[in-house]
C-alpha cells in the first residue's frame, strides 16, 4: 500500500486552493513544502539508511500525478527535488553524510547542464558558472549542478554533476513565464566554490548504472538507469496536470449549457463525448506503457540482471510519447472547453499552460529521443547520457 498516496490525498484540496497564489508568487508556498515534507514525499526514493522510504518509483509517480492533478507547479517541484535523493544515493558516502549527516530532511534543487567549470585543484575542485531552471531553489539547501572539467588548454575533458552548498549560490530571480509559474525555477550562480573530491560525479558512472554510493546503497532501486527514473520524473506531473484537467473537465462541463450551435446541454454533446474517451485513453496508454517499463527495469535490478539496451530505450520512447499523448490529450480538452478556459485562474487553462510548459525539458525532446530508439532497433550503436 502507498501511504505516502494516501496522506498526500488529505492535502490535495489545500494544494489546490492554493494553486492561483502559488503561481501569482512564483514559487511554492512554504506550507505546501512542509506538508510534502511532512507526508513522506521528498524520502521515498532516499536510502533507508537515511530514514528514506526507498519506495518502488512507480509509487513515487503515482504520488507526484496526485498532487499535480491538483496544481501542476507544486507537482512538478514534488517530483524534481523528490527525485534528487535518489542520485544523491549514487555520490560516495561522504557526500551523502554532507548532505543528510546532520540534517536527513535537507532537499537538493538541480540544474544539469554542463556550463559550470571545474579546474582541478588540491583535495578537489573549484567550481563557477551560472545556471538556469534551477525548480524549487528557494527551498534547497544543497544543489546538484552540472559542469566541465577543463585540461590544460581549456577544452572540456569529463561531464559531471556537482554537489554544491546552497549557501555558496545566488539566486537570481529571472522565472517568469506563461506555464509552471509557480515553480520558481530561477537561476543559480556560484563564484569560485571549492569542492572536495568526493562531491563529484561522473555522467559516464550514471551511463553505466554504477556510482560509488552502491557500495553502502545496495537495494535495486539504485542500480536503475538515470535515463529512465530522473525523465519519467519530468512526464509524471505533466500526465498528473492532463488528469487534473480532464477531472476538472467532467465537473466544470457537466453543468455546462452552449450559447451556440443550437443550445443545448454540453453534456449532450457526442462531440464532446469523443473528445473526452480520446483523452483519457491518451493519459490512461501513457501511464500503464511507463509503469510496465519501469517495473521490468527494477525487476532486472532486483534480479542482478543486466539491463539491456532494448528496455533502456523502449523506457525513453515511451517516456517521451507519454508527454506528446498528454498534450494531445490536454489540447482536446481546452479546445472543447470553451472560452473560460482562457481565464488565468481557470483550473483548465492553467493545467495547459503547465503541461506545455513541461513538454519543452530536454528531457522531452520527442523527435531526438525517438531517434535513438530507431538507431537502436537497427543495430546502431547508441551513446546518451538520458538513455
Amino acid at each position: 500500500m502507498n501511504d505516502v498516496l494516501a496522506e498526500v490525498r488529505t492535502l490535495l484540496p489545500g494544494f489546490r486552493e492554493r494553486a492561483a497564489a502559488t503561481e501569482d508568487a512564483r514559487r511554492i508556498p512554504e506550507e505546501s513544502i512542509a506538508e510534502l515534507r511532512d507526508a513522506g514525499v521528498f524520502r521515498m526514493l532516499q536510502p533507508h539508511r537515511y530514514g528514506g522510504l526507498e519506495e518502488h518509483p512507480t509509487a513515487f509517480y503515482e504520488v507526484v500525478r496526485a498532487i499535480s492533478g491538483a496544481c501542476g507547479s507544486t507537482g512538478w517541484v514534488a517530483s524534481v527535488m523528490g527525485v534528487h535523493p535518489w542520485q544523491l544515493a549514487l555520490f560516495p558516502e561522504a557526500a551523502q553524510e554532507d548532505v543528510w549527516g546532520d540534517d536527513p530532511d535537507a532537499l537538493l534543487a538541480s540544474s544539469y547542464a554542463p556550463v559550470g567549470r571545474l579546474t582541478e585543484v588540491d583535495g578537489g575542485y573549484r567550481l563557477s558558472g551560472r545556471w538556469s531552471f534551477s525548480s524549487g531553489c528557494d527551498h534547497a539547501s544543497w544543489l546538484l549542478l552540472g559542469a566541465l572539467v577543463t585540461g590544460p588548454t581549456g577544452s572540456p575533458v569529463d561531464f559531471i554533476t556537482t554537489v554544491v552548498r546552497r549557501t555558496e549560490a545566488e539566486i537570481v530571480d529571472v522565472w517568469d513565464t506563461i506555464g509552471l509559474r509557480g515553480t520558481g525555477s530561477n537561476d543559480l550562480i556560484v563564484r569560485d566554490a571549492f569542492l572536495p573530491s568526493y562531491r563529484v560525479l561522473r555522467n559516464f558512472e550514471h551511463s553505466q548504472l554504477r556510482g560509488p554510493g552502491q557500495q553502502v546503497n545496495t537495494g535495486p532501486l539504485y542500480r536503475m538507469p538515470f535515463g529512465a527514473v530522473f525523465t519519467s520524473t519530468v512526464t509524471a506531473p505533466i500526465l498528473g496536470a492532463v488528469q487534473g484537467c480532464l477531472d476538472d473537465y467532467v465537473a466544470t462541463m457537466i453543468d455546462r449549457h452552449r450559447l451556440s450551435l443550437g443550445g443545448g446541454r454540453f453534456v449532450e454533446d457526442p462531440f464532446a463525448h469523443v473528445a473526452l474517451a480520446r483523452a483519457a485513453s491518451e493519459i490512461d496508454a501513457s501511464v500503464l506503457q511507463m509503469d510496465r517499463n519501469i517495473n521490468e527495469l527494477h525487476a532486472a535490478a532486483e534480479a542482478g540482471r543486466e539491463i539491456p539496451m532494448e528496455l533502456r530505450l523502449r523506457a525513453r520512447r515511451d517516456q517521451v510519447r507519454g508527454t506528446e499523448r498528454a498534450l494531445t490529450a490536454i489540447d482536446m480538452l481546452f479546445k472543447t472547453a470553451g472560452g473560460n478556459s482562457l481565464r488565468s485562474d481557470n483550473p483548465i487553462g492553467r493545467a495547459w499552460r503547465d503541461a506545455h510548459a513541461g513538454s519543452v525539458h530536454v528531457a522531452n525532446d520527442i523527435e531526438r529521443t525517438l531517434a535513438l530508439y530507431g538507431k537502436g532497433s537497427f543495430g546502431i550503436p547508441v551513446e546518451d547520457n538520458l538513455v
